[in-house]
Parts: C-alpha cells; sequence; structure tokens
C-alpha cells in the first residue's frame, strides 16, 4: 500500500504562500477545513470540500493571516493546530517566540503567550476533557504548560538537558505528555504528578552497536 501512494489526481490545493510551508492540520470536527502555516509567517486556512461537485477540482483558500495583518507572527511558524473540539478556534507558534490562540471567525487573536526563546512546537491534546493545557517546547529545556482557561503559563516540567523539539500528548491518556529534545531523549510525563516524569527514552537505553561504542571511547581518549 504505502509504495503504491501517489498524488490525488483530482484535487489540488491553491496556491497562497510565497515561501516554504512547515506544518499543516486538519480539523478532526469534520475533516474539512485545513490549516498550513509558512516559514514567513504566514498562515492560510483552506476549505478542502468540493463544492464545484466536479470531478477534478482546485480546494480555495478562504481567508489568510497575511504578511499585512497586524498580528501576523514576525517570523517562521513552527506549528499549527485546531482546537480539538471546535473549529471556531485555532493555534499557532512560531520563531517569533509567541504561541499565538486566533479566533476563526475574525482571525484575530484571543489570547498571545510569550516565551523567551524559540518555540519549536506546541499541541493540544486531543482527548482532554478535564485539562485545557497547551504543552509547549522552546529554546529552554523546560517544558512549558499553558493554561487556554486561565491564560497562564506557569505550570513547567523540568528535566531535559537542551531545547525541545517536539511535544505530543498521548491519544489515549489525557494527563500523559511525550517530549522529545535535542539532549537525545524522549521523556514520558504524567502532568499530575509533582515529579512529573514518568520514564525516559535515550539512545543508550537498547543494546549499543559497535559503531556507537567506538564513537563513545573516541569521545573520551
Amino acid at each position: 500500500r504505502v509504495l503504491s501512494l501517489e498524488l490525488n489526481k483530482d484535487r489540488d490545493v491553491e496556491r497562497i504562500h510565497g515561501s516554504g510551508i512547515n506544518t499543516l492540520d486538519i480539523e478532526p470536527v469534520e475533516g474539512r477545513y485545513m490549516l498550513s502555516g509558512g516559514s514567513d509567517g504566514v498562515i492560510v486556512l483552506y476549505d478542502l470540500e468540493n463544492l464545484s461537485r466536479k470531478p477534478s477540482y482546485t480546494c480555495k483558500a478562504l481567508c489568510s493571516v497575511g504578511r499585512s495583518h497586524p498580528d501576523v507572527h514576525k517570523y517562521s511558524v513552527e506549528t499549527v493546530q485546531w482546537y480539538p473540539h471546535d473549529t471556531g478556534m485555532f493555534t499557532s507558534s512560531s520563531f517569533d517566540k509567541t504561541l499565538k490562540i486566533w479566533d476563526t471567525n475574525t482571525l484575530q487573536p484571543a489570547d498571545v503567550f510569550h516565551f523567551e526563546g524559540t518555540v519549536y512546537s506546541h499541541h493540544m491534546s486531543p482527548v482532554a476533557t478535564k485539562h485545557c493545557l497547551i504543552a509547549v517546547g522552546t529554546r529552554s529545556p523546560k517544558v512549558q504548560l499553558c493554561d487556554l482557561k486561565s491564560g497562564s503559563c506557569s505550570h513547567i516540567l523540568q528535566g531535559h538537558r537542551q531545547e525541545v523539539l517536539a511535544v505530543s500528548w498521548s491519544p489515549r491518556h489525557e494527563y500523559v505528555l511525550a517530549t522529545a529534545s535535542a539532549d537525545s531523549r524522549v521523556k514520558l510525563w504524567d502532568v499530575r504528578r509533582a515529579s512529573g516524569c514518568l520514564s525516559t527514552l535515550d539512545q543508550h537505553n537498547g543494546e549499543k552497536s559497535k559503531a556507537s561504542s567506538e564513537a563513545g571511547n573516541a569521545e573520551y581518549n
């Protein structure tokens, strides 16, 4: 099946971005609307439905947060994500050190979280019903948890040694979070626990290969 995958010959997407596209997200409520975030800070919202009813069609852009928008990200957008339960809101994070919560209907930010370093990744739980936490990975080794309800970003998970490059909530357990860092480690957290970290996965947990052993010896010689 993988080898037989190919592009859809009947469906195209209107080209709006003038530079590279870093991130995409299709909303899980209807599966109809798609967000894209570009390296120039631009965000575009597409309608994937075939409104023309023709066999071949182009998915049109409904609106965009372009370079002339007063609240556009100043630098590259690294992650866009729909609010998992409602298409009225979406989120975006950027190298401009911000995470923005957008009102889809007005294309205005409802809230903005500011960080000390570059934001690499953020994620909202697709299954959470008891919390509204957004996990954020930045240049800091500390994992930030922003609360949509209170607007605060006071919860921090400590344990990584270098910047946090990716964050992802469990698709089954609403309090379990996975984070990946430049320190070559993946950590699993239960955000309810004071200690936080459940387990750490790193390149040395398994049997070392000959190549990695030789590389390690070379470092200490």
